[in-house]
């Protein structure tokens, strides 16, 4: 890429990182689920009056949605909620991209290459480290529903790569129609109607301000500009450039909150970030397509504040919105 796109690919990281302390920031006094239903309303309107729905069956947009923002986001806030640092979050959740190989190897028999099943290797290894060597503070719940929301993600990814979409920012926009209303019904099943009333009467400003950052910068912004990149540049030479995020999000959780990755945390998050840059490497066959120019948008998979899915197994695996 020349030097003006890979400045904006840095910045969408940069974004897509920072998101996850704005979130644990603006979530005091809010209940998780209740959070994420605020969150994608906004995204929701009024972009929806504007955005053009994405050329793809009412099944797969709902589909999507389900999975790569309620199910995705529902899991990742209520993870936060529970005790996993906004750093590490970002981390694990990259395992969406050796989760979304797996899936699609059963799902839709795409046999994976020798890269991609070194990066599931590699990947699955830096998940264990970190699981084994997390510092005290960090719950094993809190662990395992991060998990949860990666492999969330990753069925969205593979539902979208099943459909041969290609929506960019209108699926995200359009894919949030499923979200708001879930949400808000199990925050008020779970939380109960008297927390939710008083949350939302008491919405304060660093909620209003972490809100209008993961919708507004995160989500609309951000996507938009990954797939304008991808519409001018191969997915394969811009998707690499996302996995800054959860190097962003480690060092502002680091530098603001004081939150310090220990030894096994760095050490099995420089594995999984190695493992998914491994599976995340094109084919030989789709080489020259890489090289030519202009290159017309992928078709492939649809989720990041952090949230923009190019190909999955077969050229790259799917990276969204980071949060």
């Amino acid at each position: 890429m020349n030097l003006r796109d890979s400045f904006l690919a840095a910045l969408v990281a940069m974004i897509w990182g920072f998101n996850f302390v704005v979130i644990d920031w603006g979530m005091e006094g809010v209940p998780p689920l209740l959070f994420a239903a605020v969150r994608f309303t906004a995204v929701l309107l009024p972009a929806v009056l504007l955005v053009r729905r994405p050329d793809a069956p009412w099944r797969v947009i709902l589909g999507v949605g389900a999975f790569m923002s309620l199910g995705q986001f529902g899991f990742l806030y209520v993870s936060m909620a529970a005790g996993m640092p906004p750093g590490l979050a970002a981390l694990v959740l990259q395992a969406q991209v050796v989760l979304t190989i797996v899936i699609a190897a059963g799902a839709l028999r795409e046999v994976p290459t020798a890269a991609q099943v070194a990066g599931v290797a590699l990947g699955t290894l830096g998940l264990v480290v970190v699981g084994a060597g997390r510092g005290g503070d960090v719950p094993l719940v809190a662990l395992v529903l991060c998990l949860l929301a990666a492999l969330s993600w990753a069925c969205g990814n593979v539902i979208a790569r099943a459909a041969g979409v290609s929506g960019g920012l209108s699926l995200t926009v359009w894919s949030a129609l499923v979200v708001p209303v879930p949400l808000l019904g199990l925050s008020l099943l779970v939380d109960g109607p008297e927390v939710v009333g008083a949350a939302l009467a008491g919405f304060s400003w660093q909620a209003g301000v972490s809100t209008l950052y993961t919708a507004g910068l995160a989500s609309l912004v951000g996507y938009g500009i990954f797939t304008g990149l991808l519409a001018r540049w191969p997915s394969g030479a811009v998707v690499p450039w996302v996995l800054l995020a959860p190097v962003v999000a480690m060092v502002s959780a680091w530098v603001l909150l004081g939150q310090a990755p220990n030894v096994a945390e760095t050490n099995g998050g420089v594995l999984l970030l190695v493992g998914a840059l491994v599976a995340l490497r094109p084919r030989r066959s789709e080489a020259p397509r890489l090289q030519s120019r202009p290159a017309p948008q992928r078709r492939g998979l649809e989720r990041p504040d952090m949230s923009a899915q190019p190909p999955a197994s077969g050229s790259t695996a799917g990276v969204q919105q980071r949060a």
